[in-house]
């Protein structure tokens, strides 16, 4: 169906054309009409099916008529709060409302950790209708009395249970606290496991539930395959499959975010174009890797489970799990990367005999088994370690260690006159009549004051030591 059947009004249709879209994705048909009548919502639909959209669409068209092209910031108070989890979605998230509503004098802004502060504080000070947060910089400008929430019509959850579910909860909680009691409330996410949805009944009224895929399900575009390989060949065959496929854009996920820079690290080794992208790194650098990335400069990410959430790379082909995540609902994440509107796409798993638990959780939560492929044939140069492992000492095909990898032994000294041998290391000697030291440290008093000392030279066999 198209948007027009929607009742949305000619700026956003506009809008909309501008983009290039006609039809209406199934969230989209079911969210925005009841949104529009002001209930609240529960939605669920896999990952890449348009759900921004299912709320920023009808958000903007409420707000519409209090829209002012005033420059006073009283006329341009928060009436929209939408919070994400990671700073990545936030900004995001924020870019579509400000494309969707760009024939409306309606301001919107994005507020996220990781940079400074001040000139967000500069833009909230001017009004904004619609704010985008993530909970912790939100808290920041409220203890800075930066952000006034008392006039808050509708707020939004996106990725709901990741907010509820990864200590968010405490955060949400202030939060809600600031805002007026009488608001609608919506909440988006791709799962909503039980003990998520007992969660959301305590902030959510009566709400609408939305559900366009069986819950946690992956999307049916993407197939799932796997090579079964040890743990020190994984990074030679995650190379391989790069080089010999010809990948172009792949995002590969690994757990942790120091073993994110040591495969990146060692893929660029490999002739590799790659970066890394996780918490760790400032929200500068992670923007301009996203959009290298983007841009097609790199072609690899590899990413910590933080950009599971929020991801959004347009026709993206490759999902690679070069690691397999703990919680099988974060594999459906990791790989929702791919398979977006509408496209197909891969995900391979590199899986090692420590994962087989996790992939026999993840094979239960897809409801089906990962294709099994064979390995091929790898290269017998550098051996490969995990991302947390060691790396093996390079060698060459014959089995030998290359010259450069050890210096070569050198022969023993032989001792110079004066008796000084430069094979050992230089000791300082007592004084024939002096005691030995009592503790750990020499004097140099004790040891030089009685004894004979020998000419500098003496020390280079230049000169034969004197006898007193």
């Amino acid at each position: 169906m198209s948007f027009e059947t929607l009742g949305l009004m000619p700026e956003l249709l506009r809008a909309i054309a501008d983009q290039g879209y006609t039809e209406a994705t199934p969230i989209q048909l079911k969210a925005i009409p009841p949104i529009l009548a002001h209930h609240d919502i529960m939605g669920c639909a896999q990952t890449g099916t348009g759900k921004t959209a299912g709320f920023a669409l009808p958000i903007l068209q409420m707000l519409a008529p209090q829209q002012s092209s005033s420059p006073s910031p009283a006329r341009h108070p928060i009436r929209a709060l939408i919070l994400t989890p990671t700073r990545e979605l936030a900004a995001q998230v924020e870019e579509s409302v400000r494309v969707y509503g760009k024939y409306l004098s309606l301001r919107s802004s994005v507020v996220f950790g990781g940079v400074d502060i001040d000139p967000q504080i500069k833009v909230l000070r001017g009004g904004v209708e619609i704010l985008v947060a993530t909970p912790g910089r939100l808290l920041d400008h409220v203890h800075q009395k930066t952000v006034n929430l008392s006039r808050v019509e509708i707020l939004v959850l996106d990725e709901g249970d990741r907010m509820l579910d990864m200590g968010f909860m405490p955060d949400i909680k202030r939060i809600l606290a600031l805002l007026p009691a009488r608001r609608q409330n919506l909440m988006f996410s791709a799962t909503f496991p039980d003990e998520i949805k007992r969660l959301a009944g305590q902030i959510l009224r009566s709400p609408v539930v939305i559900e366009v895929a069986r819950r946690n399900a992956p999307t049916e575009l993407v197939t799932h395959q796997m090579y079964e390989v040890e743990a020190e060949r994984k990074r030679a065959l995650l190379t391989h499959l790069i080089k010999s496929r010809d990948m172009r854009q792949v995002l590969v996920f690994v757990r942790m975010k120091r073993d994110a820079n040591r495969l990146t690290r060692e893929l660029v080794r490999d002739g590799v174009a790659a970066t890394a992208i996780h918490s760790d790194r400032t929200q500068g650098e992670r923007m301009q890797a996203l959009e290298d990335f983007k841009q097609g400069t790199v072609n690899v990410l590899v990413a910590t489970d933080i950009a599971a959430r929020g991801l959004d790379i347009e026709l993206l082909p490759y999902v690679i799990n070069y690691e397999l995540p703990h919680v099988a609902e974060d594999y459906i994440h990791r790989i929702g990367r791919t398979g977006r509107a509408g496209s197909t796409g891969e995900a391979i798993s590199l899986v090692c005999a420590d994962e087989h638990r996790m992939l026999d959780d993840i094979e239960r939560e897809l409801k089906s088994k990962m294709e099994r492929l064979p390995l091929p044939e790898l290269a017998s140069g550098r051996k490969s370690g995990s991302a947390g492992g060691h790396h093996a000492t390079p060698r060459h095909a014959s089995g030998h260690k290359p010259s450069h990898s050890k210096p070569h032994p050198k022969p023993p000294a032989t001792p110079l006159a004066g008796g000084f041998d430069f094979s050992k290391p230089y000791e300082a000697k007592l004084a024939d009549n002096a005691s030995a030291p009592t503790t750990g440290h020499i004097s140099h008093a004790r040891t030089h004051a009685k004894s004979g000392r020998r000419p500098t030279a003496a020390l280079l066999g230049g000169v034969a030591a004197k006898k007193s």
